[in-house]
This record gives structure tokens, sequence and C-alpha cells, in this order.
């Protein structure tokens, strides 16, 4: 059996790939963007020379092949063009969820069926099992490391050659492991921001690669204009920090709206809605359901999970009633479903309501 094994240069795929002793193993690295992009002198990023050479130390000491796969174009038209588009459009995405589905579970799939590679693996922290004869994702047992929110994109023939070894383990044992086998990352700072943004100031990423975007007015909730923004790419909902305003009390961004080039704020209350509607809806683990069912869900990749109903649209959207209002729900972020520990599926977040 031969697997090809997603290598950042960070401790987590390089244990990954140790942990898969036994099968033919072949490292890569995907490339996938100019570090220039970023302007990051002072911040680490993936792609970076360091990495590469980190993934091609722990290749050699595990006396396995390595290679360096250019994805940049593709990542650039997939990841980045659709990033920067969704803020000019008042959308917060999640690149991340993007990055896994076209290119290390689409593009890196190609690269594997190439090398006739029967597995590809990765450093995610979250489980693959059968059951009841399917392949089906589940949470990590780690919970503070949990990754299957961004992984719910996944088809049923990609789980079914996908290997995830660290979704048993927890991060003290993963750092164990590469210190014991003598991995020159062992000890490397995990990545907190998006790769391509590493010191996590998106609004300057987004001006470095179109340019500035046009100022327009605060207004509040009844329309009242209360200050000028600096363009609404340095805004996402939820936001209390850098907006400039002095109101007399803390607000917060509830609305943003690229038609009239207006970024809503108020009180945080009007951050809760109990409605949400998702749209690009994949079900990892599941067959489509026909009829409404209860579960939990998040929608976001750090929040709790919720309670809720889920009922299922004619035109293949998907509505998720909350039992309480939920803060800060937000377009073109996911919500992911589960069981329990089983993920269910998941989609983008197209639109929310206040009940």
């Amino acid at each position: 059996m031969r697997a090809l094994i997603a290598m950042s240069g960070g401790v987590d795929s390089s244990v990954a790939a140790m942990l898969m002793d036994g099968w033919d193993r072949i490292g890569c690295t995907m490339r996938l963007f100019d570090a220039d992009l970023s302007e990051s002198e002072h911040h680490s990023t993936c792609c970076s020379l360091e990495d590469v050479e980190d993934a091609r130390a722990v290749c050699r000491r595990l006396g396995i092949p390595y290679y360096v796969f250019n994805f940049k174009d593709d990542f650039r038209t997939k990841i980045i063009d659709k990033f920067v588009d969704s803020y000019r459009c008042g959308i917060t995405p999640n690149p991340c969820i993007d990055c896994n589905r076209y290119m290390k579970f689409d593009k890196l799939y190609d690269r594997a069926r190439a090398l006739s590679c029967d597995a590809v693996v990765t450093g995610h922290y979250a489980r693959i099992e059968q059951l009841d004869g399917r392949y089906v994702l589940k949470k990590a047992l780690d919970p503070m490391k949990d990754q299957s929110y961004v992984l719910y994109t996944l088809t049923r023939e990609q789980l079914s050659r996908t290997r995830f070894p660290l979704g048993v383990l927890t991060k003290d044992e993963v750092r164990a492991c590469a210190a014991e086998h003598g991995f020159v990352n062992a000890k490397k700072p995990d990545s907190q921001d998006i790769c391509f943004v590493p010191d996590g100031d998106y609004a300057a990423f987004i001006e470095r690669y179109i340019g500035p975007q046009p100022p327009g007015d605060f207004v509040t909730p009844d329309g009242a204009v209360v200050g000028r923004h600096r363009g609404i790419t340095h805004y996402t909902l939820g936001q209390r920090k850098h907006l400039g305003l002095s109101l007399g009390k803390p607000v917060f961004v509830t609305d943003i709206d690229p038609i009239e080039n207006t970024v809503t704020v108020g009180d945080e209350r009007y951050l809760f809605d109990d409605t949400a509607v998702i749209t690009d809806v994949n079900w990892v683990s599941i067959d489509p359901p026909d009829r409404p069912f209860r579960c939990r869900a998040k929608t976001r990749y750090r929040q709790t999970e919720q309670p809720c109903l889920v009922t299922p649209n004619p035109d293949g959207t998907v509505t998720l009633l909350f039992d309480a209002p939920v803060r800060a729900i937000t377009p073109g972020q996911a919500a992911v479903l589960y069981d329990g520990e089983l993920v269910l599926g998941g989609g983008v977040i197209v639109s929310k309501k206040r009940g």
C-alpha cells in the first residue's frame, strides 16, 4: 500500500508521516503561494523555504522520497480570489475549508492517483471510521485540537482513501513522538492564522491584492449616520475593536451592505439570530435527509455546538432553527452539523434571521 503524505513542515504532518510506517510512503509539500504576497517579514508562513526544508529533513530521517508540487495558480484562483471577492461583497469566508476541499482533497488526490497511491495522509485532528459498511467522519478524541469542522466537504470516495493518523492523539503526545524520533520541528509553534495572511491583517492583504476600497458610512440599525468607515473589507460581523467610533458605549458590527457601502453598528443584542440558511450542502457521513431532524450545529470553528432543528428545503438549501439565538451567524462561514462525535455534514451560510 502506498500513501502520499501532505507535509507542511510542521510537527503534525511530520508525525502523521511517521505513523504510516509499514506503508510505501511519499512525502510532499504543496507550494501554494509566493511568500511576498503576504509581506510577512516578521511572521512565519507556510510554503516558506524553512517549511520546505523542515519537511524535507523529516522525510530524509524517515528514509522516504519527498517532492514539492506547484499549485500556486490553482490556489490563487480558487482560494485567494474567492477570499478577496467575499470580503468585497461583505461576506466573511473560511479559506481553510476551501483549501481542504480544492487543494488537499482535490488537486492532491489527482497527484496521488498519478503516483499510484492508495491513500492521502494529512496531519488533521479528526477520525475516519467505518460504520454500518460505510466510511464516516468523526471528531478527534482531543476536543481541544478537533478539526472536523473544516473537513465536512469530504466525499464518500475521499473518506475511503484518506488517513488521519493523529485523530486518536493529543498535541502533547504528537510533540513527544516528534522529539523521540529526533524531528527538527518537534518544538515548532503551530500556525494560528490564515496561511497567506499570517499577521492576521486581512484588510491590508486585500488592499495589497486589489488596492484600497472606498470609504463609506457607519450607520445605526435605524439608519442614522454616526461616522465614516475605511472600506467594508476592514469589517466582519461581531467586530467591536478598531471601529474608530466614540458613541459613549460599546458597539458592534451588526450588518455590512456592499451595495450601499454601509457598515451597521449597534448593541450586541442585534448580533443574535435563531435561524440560518445554508447552501452548497455536503452530507459527509449520512444520506441526504428528506425530512426535518434534530442535531447540534456550530456556525464558527471555535464555537460550542448548539441544538437546532434541521429542515431540508426543495431547492437544496437547508434551514437551521436554533433552540436559542446564536451570536454572530455570519454569511460566508460554514455551519457544520453533529450527532455526538459524528459529523453529519455542513454548508455555507447564506442568510440569517432573528426570531
